[in-house]
């Protein structure tokens, strides 16, 4: 099975529709994709090498998703979108990727619904986990809604991009993209470049680790 290396098609329609709640709905359906993908891969790599501690294990999980190479250009189902918010919805959820493996390196299951509020508490989306989960309920409430009423109000491009766009950025930990896209206007075709920042991606990998490693059962 292919891994998801970028927010899948139905996932972008559904944060275009809900800006406010894009990173609750990006944890809610990353759980759902990349926890078992996470259980697999670790799985796998204690199969070939036993010896690997579970501090060894996060090391390779952070190693790779460090260096892999973010999806440019289109994604599908992205519409209209511009790059800058393509970007830093992807590496959120490259970002997730590696959370819900640093979990599994630790023996915590990281396809477990709990863990949706641990991603957003983690990308500093919320601060504590009970808001957490109030908003992804809200979150799961609104996306049933959806399914159930025609006639959804269609926002302006423009409205959407910058909503969309700051909050998939607090999502990926890039404090300073709030002023660029208040300035993005419907069509802008503007590019922030790469938003890998080696300093914040290992800020999240630091706390992942320190939060399930707590967290991880006894053997």
């Amino acid at each position: 099975m292919p891994e998801t290396e970028a927010p899948p098609g139905f996932l972008w329609t559904r944060m275009r529709s809900d800006p406010q709640y894009a990173p609750e709905h990006m944890a809610l359906e990353a759980v759902r994709l990349l926890g078992p993908e996470a259980a697999r891969w670790t799985d796998r790599v204690r199969e070939e090498s036993p010896q690997l501690t579970p501090d060894q294990l996060a090391a390779l999980a952070i190693k790779r998703f460090t260096t892999l190479g973010r999806i440019s250009g289109s994604v599908s189902g992205a519409g209209e979108l511009p790059g800058a918010v393509l970007d830093v919805g992807v590496l959120a959820w490259t970002h997730s990727r590696m959370v819900l493996h640093i979990a599994a390196a630790y023996g915590v299951d990281p396809a477990a619904g709990e863990r949706a509020a641990d991603l957003l508490v983690l990308q500093r989306v919320h601060k504590g986990p009970s808001t957490a989960r109030l908003a992804l309920g809200v979150a799961a409430g609104r996306e049933r809604a959806s399914r159930l009423f025609s006639g959804v109000t269609v926002r302006p491009l423009s409205v959407v991009v910058v909503k969309l766009g700051v909050r998939l950025s607090t999502m990926a930990g890039v404090r300073t993209a709030k002023r660029v896209f208040a300035k993005v206007m419907p069509g802008a075709k503007i590019m922030l470049g790469t938003w890998v920042n080696s300093a914040s991606t290992r800020d999240l990998a630091d706390r992942a680790c320190c939060r399930y490693r707590e967290a991880a059962p006894a053997r």
